[in-house]
C-alpha cells in the first residue's frame, strides 16, 4: 500500500519533501506532479526501482526516459550541452520542454538511447516537482505516468490512487493538473529540430 500526501501546490511542505526523498533514496518509486501531468520517479542508479517503473508501463528497453534536474548546472554533469544551446535553456527553463541531448558517461546506459545514446532533460516548472529536485540533490530518473492503453499522461491523483496504490510507494497529490504535454526538442544532432510541439512555446527553438 502507497502513503498518499497532500502537497501544497504553490507552497510545498518540506516536512513532506524530506519524506518523499528519504522513500525514494530507499528504493522507492513515487508519483508526483510536474507542469505536463503526473510522472513516476525513482533515484537515478536504481536499476530494480527502474525496473518496477518498466513493469507499471509496461516499457520496452528502447524507451527514452529523462532525467528531471533542478537547474542548469546540474544539467552539464549529464548532457553535452554547447554554449548556443545552453543559452537557449537559461532562457527557456523552467519550463514545459524536454530537451533530448548526447549523454555524458554520468547517466547509467539503461537509460539512455540504445543506438544514439541520447538522454532527455527537463527542468519542470512545478513548484512540487522543483522542491523535491531540491531536497534530493540530484537529478531524478522520471518518465510520464502515462498507463498501458492510454495515450495520455495521468492528471488526476485520486485516479492514480486507485489504479497504483499497491504499485508504487508514494503518491504526492499536488492536485489535478489536466493534460499538457512537453515539447521536445532535439539538441543531440548538429541541427536543432522541434520534434513535438506541447505546451512550451517552440519558437525560441524554430
Amino acid at each position: 500500500m502507497s502513503q498518499f500526501f497532500y502537497v501544497h501546490p504553490e507552497t510545498p511542505q518540506a516536512r513532506l519533501m524530506t519524506q518523499a526523498v528519504a522513500i525514494i533514496r530507499n528504493g522507492g518509486v513515487v508519483v508526483y506532479p510536474t507542469d505536463s501531468g503526473y510522472a513516476l520517479g525513482c533515484q537515478l542508479e536504481n536499476k530494480q526501482a527502474l525496473e518496477r517503473i518498466c513493469q507499471i508501463r509496461r516499457l520496452n528497453d528502447k524507451h527514452n526516459f529523462t532525467l528531471l534536474c533542478r537547474d542548469l548546472s546540474e544539467i552539464a554533469n549529464y548532457a553535452r550541452v554547447d554554449n548556443a544551446a545552453f543559452r537557449l535553456l537559461r532562457s527557456n527553463t523552467p519550463g514545459a520542454y524536454t530537451f533530448i541531448f548526447k549523454g555524458t558517461k554520468e547517466v547509467p546506459r539503461r537509460l539512455m538511447s540504445p543506438k544514439r545514446k541520447t538522454i532527455g532533460i527537463r527542468i519542470p516548472n512545478n513548484a512540487i516537482a522543483l522542491a523535491l529536485l531540491e531536497e534530493l540533490g540530484e537529478p531524478l530518473m522520471s518518465t510520464s505516468l502515462i498507463l498501458p492503453n492510454s495515450d495520455v499522461a495521468e492528471s488526476d491523483p485520486e485516479d492514480i490512487r486507485d489504479k497504483l496504490e499497491h504499485a508504487v510507494d508514494l503518491i504526492m497529490n499536488g492536485g489535478y493538473l489536466g493534460e499538457q504535454p512537453t515539447t521536445v526538442i532535439d539538441f543531440s544532432n548538429d541541427e536543432m529540430e522541434v520534434l513535438r510541439v506541447g505546451a512550451g512555446d517552440p519558437a525560441p527553438f524554430s
